[in-house]
């Protein structure tokens, strides 16, 4: 059975490591056994924050869209279960970005919703 000679493929091994640890601090960037974990690390965090960002964006939204309904003289929770009963399928995000860049046209769907939301409390009775 013939010799194995994987030389190459430890060289390219490392050398693809240290590329993925370029710009790092200290001797992770350069040191092969700091650089593995530093690489593994990294991998994790990326992996935990991609879920930890649509928390904390969904987080905003509810405090942007609370902002803007109590100046109206209303509780966030109150007017998401208005726009339910409405029929309103309009997300968190999109109501924020209206709540903040077009305020007028929030407080026309904040109108409408609390007029719809009246009459099912009506017909309900």
């Amino acid at each position: 059975m013939p010799r194995v000679k994987r030389g190459t493929q430890h060289v390219k091994r490392r050398k693809n490591l240290l590329k993925k640890t370029k710009g790092y601090k200290w001797g992770r960037k350069s040191k092969i056994k700091v650089a593995r974990i530093a690489s593994i690390k990294a991998g994790a965090y990326a992996y935990r924050d991609r879920r930890n960002k649509k928390r904390e964006f969904k987080k905003l939204w509810q405090i942007r869209i609370n902002a803007a309904v109590r100046e109206e003289g209303l509780s966030y929770s109150r007017f998401m279960d208005m726009l339910k009963k409405a029929g309103v399928e309009l997300d968190r995000k999109i109501l924020s970005q209206i709540a903040m860049n077009y305020p007028t046209v929030f407080k026309k769907l904040l109108a409408e919703v609390s007029k719809t939301a009246e009459k099912a409390k009506k017909t309900k009775e």
